[in-house]
């Protein structure tokens, strides 16, 4: 299995939240994370990641952070990918080259904070229930730094759930 991890617009690919993940789920598989630092575009970090995940064989699971939640949206309907979790993702921006994604994956877990400051959670919201996604409300804000332990706990139980 491949762990896939996309940061967010102005993180790297190793900042704190993907390191927790990262080392709370090394066990069950290769762990990747995408350096989009360059790329501005939100959907020129889509084709990175389409052209990365292309290269792998096996079950993709594909974690992403605000922007990085857009761009694995994106991707996950390009490639076959058994579990989507998404954090505060980016959805309903302008300067995004699909408003409202969609994702054709079956099992989904969106983690976004009540007082998140740049994307509305009723963002998360909406594409939850289009999706009849695991939606997870936190007392938190955009970065969720407050929540890494339940983030850790559900990327755990969706890898558990999709092995």
């Amino acid at each position: 299995m491949h762990i896939v991890f996309s940061h967010g617009k102005e993180s790297g690919p190793w900042g704190s939240k993907i390191k927790a993940m990262a080392e709370h789920i090394k066990s069950y598989g290769d762990i990747h994370s995408i350096d989009y630092q360059n790329i501005l575009s939100p959907d020129d970090r889509v084709k990175k990641l389409i052209n990365y995940i292309e290269q792998l064989s096996g079950d993709i699971v594909l974690v992403g952070s605000s922007m990085g939640g857009y761009v694995s949206t994106i991707a996950s309907n390009q490639s076959k990918v058994v579990g989507l979790m998404l954090l505060a993702p980016a959805f309903q921006l302008t300067g995004y080259q699909v408003s409202k994604p969609t994702s054709s994956c079956e099992n989904i877990v969106i983690i976004h904070g009540w007082s998140d400051d740049i994307v509305p959670y009723e963002h998360s919201v909406e594409f939850a229930k289009a999706h009849c996604a695991n939606l997870i409300l936190v007392n938190d804000g955009h970065r969720l730094s407050n929540s890494f332990e339940r983030l850790k706990l559900e990327l755990g139980k969706m890898i558990k759930t999709v092995c």
